[in-house]
């Protein structure tokens, strides 16, 4: 009986630590309605409510399996969901014109900002993770990266909050630039699709330009996210080819990061029309909760110590390459004749 009870218990605690997570994801939902909070978006509020809910109230090490939980597996399945936003028919209706700039965009981020991170002294896990969230799709492309690169949860999380941090300051920039970019309404979305970092970003930047520099944004936006996926492969390739006695160990499938083809497959089952887009929409929906639990959890996690020491390099980094890939994404929008 005494057993039985201890297992209710454990039990217990641990949907007690999902429940936190969700709780502190609905509250970052309520927030990003509000309109300036709209520009972080409810992934970035997640984790700093779960960040200020660490260094306050703290959190009992008794439910920590259940945020590690919503961390770890719940941001898979959040990620897979996720793919029910991209609708590969749209970027291929958006010309090879803008993938070419969402793709040279990406890599020129990708090895400016890592290489930027290495000369600053950043861990090569954190650079990558710095890197992948500037280049890519902000934070879910940290946390995605992440267990390719075998990150722990500090530097997870302090790639997420950098990446946070960087893409709601260029969304205040661009907005208050755009009256003297020059650009035209869809110029100025390719333009802010090919440079910003979350989507929530995109959206809140590419607002002044009108209605079409929006869909425009986005689709450019998600030409770059639906990069993720060989990306995220070629990145966990590389790593664990660079590990030490790769060569006496054999091939896992578990090395395979199954939610990356699951958000692949999604997007694909997102094209084909096979549900509605009512339901699609319930999918995203329900991501991005799954996403910010994990966010929420890893906020619940970070040692605040550990960010001020480990955080100032590489925000220095991404600072940096975010400019560069600034003035290289408006270059390109000429370069290509996006500015019509």
């Amino acid at each position: 009986m005494g057993r039985e009870a201890k297992s209710i218990k454990i039990n217990k605690a641990f949907f007690i630590g999902i429940g936190i997570t969700l709780i502190i994801a609905m509250v970052a939902k309520l927030f990003s309605s509000i309109p300036f909070l709209s520009i972080m978006g409810q992934l970035v509020i997640a984790i700093i409510i779960g960040m200020i809910w660490s260094a306050t109230i703290g959190v009992s090490q008794q439910y920590q399996h259940g945020i590690s939980f919503s961390s770890k597996k719940l941001l898979r399945v959040g990620i897979i969901f996720l793919g029910m936003r991209l609708n590969l028919a749209d970027i291929y209706h958006a010309g090879f014109n803008v993938f070419f700039l969402a793709l040279i965009n990406i890599l020129f981020a990708l090895f400016v900002v890592y290489g930027l991170s290495r000369l600053f002294g950043v861990d090569k896990k954190l650079g990558l993770l710095t890197a992948c969230g500037t280049a890519i799709c902000g934070a879910a492309a940290v946390v995605a990266i992440a267990p390719q690169v075998k990150a722990n949860d500090d530097e997870t999380a302090i790639g997420v909050a950098t990446i946070a941090i960087l893409g709601t300051l260029f969304t205040l920039v661009y907005t208050f630039l755009y009256p003297i970019m020059d650009l035209t309404s869809k110029g100025y979305g390719v333009f802010t699709g090919g440079t910003l970092h979350e989507i929530a970003h995109v959206i809140a930047a590419a607002e002044p330009g009108g209605n079409n520099a929006v869909d425009l944004a986005v689709i450019v936006k998600l030409t770059r996210v639906a990069l993720l996926v060989p990306i995220a492969l070629c990145i966990g390739f590389f790593v664990q080819r660079g590990e030490k006695n790769q060569s006496k160990r054999k091939f896992s499938m578990s090395s395979i990061p199954w939610f990356i083809i699951g958000f692949l497959g999604m997007s694909g089952i997102h094209t084909l029309g096979i549900f509605p887009e009512q339901i699609a929409s319930i999918f995203v929906l329900v991501a991005y909760l799954l996403i910010a639990m994990a966010m929420a959890g890893l906020g619940l996690n970070i040692d605040i110590k550990t960010f001020r020491k480990l955080g100032v390099r590489p925000f220095a980094a991404g600072l940096i390459g975010s400019i560069l890939l600034s003035i290289l994404g408006y270059v390109l929008v000429y370069v290509f004749h996006l500015n019509v």
